[in-house]
């Protein structure tokens, strides 16, 4: 894996409530980890746009954020793909929606149409904000995939850049994997017993995955397995939630793969009701 994965950061900008939170969050991660970052207006320039974004971000210039301003008019969609693509952008950073009277966030449509199409990673925020909060706990999983030791390598290379001290490796297992059929206690052992065996092979799996991380990025951290019995997609973001995660890092969808047929259950669910703050990565 590249030492330094995110080049550059793009952000869609909206003069909204929420316009100081969202600049502070991507500054501040641009700067975590030394990407240059972009800041897109679906719309028209202004010298007024220009000076109010200059203000908010001046305290971060002596902290060496380097940002560049695009403006472009048309379809938000379409324009944010177009500048994520021009600008050869890393990491797209998309705000979520909280539903009214629930604590759950959601993908809105924009975001969401963004995230399916985007080639380069997503970074979800459900609740961005002025004064940063550390980010204590990253759960990220370890699906048996091919880009799964990228992902389990870049989440600890976020860990490192954000300082986080503990990392969950979640190995989601579909049930069916256990193929004894519990009728009485003979039955109950025997699936109990399949279910260790299978967990000690997941294990070992994410364990030689580990083994080939830079140590830098591992040493100092709290690293914990956790195998899970369950729907894909579902568990993986119940678990973010109960264990109260600041982070979680996801495969992006390949096409060609049997990522296809799972796309509508797991990152989609995901995507529906978000646990906590979502890095799908490319």
């Amino acid at each position: 894996m590249s030492l330094k994965p995110f080049k550059s950061i793009g952000i869609g900008v909206a003069f909204s409530p929420n316009l100081k939170a969202n600049l502070y969050e991507s500054a501040r991660l641009s700067v975590f980890l030394g990407a240059k970052l972009f800041l897109i207006h679906v719309g028209d320039a202004s010298a007024e746009k220009l000076n109010q974004l200059d203000d908010i971000l001046k305290s971060f210039k002596s902290e060496g954020l380097d940002y560049e301003v695009v403006f472009k008019t048309g379809d938000p969609v379409e324009v944010i793909l177009s500048i994520s693509e021009e600008k050869k952008i890393d990491l797209l950073i998309l705000g979520a929606l909280q539903r009214e009277r629930f604590l759950k966030y959601y993908v809105g449509s924009i975001a969401r149409k963004i995230t399916r199409r985007a080639k380069c990673s997503i970074l979800l925020l459900i609740k961005p904000a002025v004064e940063r909060i550390p980010c204590q706990h990253i759960v990220v999983n370890g699906l048996k995939d091919p880009k799964t030791e990228q992902t389990i390598t870049t989440a600890f290379y976020f860990a490192t850049k954000l300082k986080t001290e503990k990392l969950t490796i979640v190995e989601e297992i579909k049930e069916d994997q256990v193929t004894v059929k519990v009728e009485d206690d003979k039955s109950l052992r025997m699936a109990n017993i399949m279910k260790e065996r299978i967990k000690l092979r997941e294990n070992s799996r994410i364990n030689e995955i580990i083994s080939h991380i830079p140590e830098a990025y591992t040493q100092d951290k709290t690293i914990k397995l956790q195998a899970i019995f369950g729907k894909q997609g579902y568990s993986i973001g119940h678990y973010a939630q109960i264990s109260r995660a600041d982070l979680l890092v996801m495969n992006a969808p390949s096409k060609m793969t049997f990522w296809d047929r799972l796309f509508p259950h797991d990152i989609e669910h995901i995507l529906t009701e978000l646990p906590t703050d979502v890095l799908i990565l490319q």
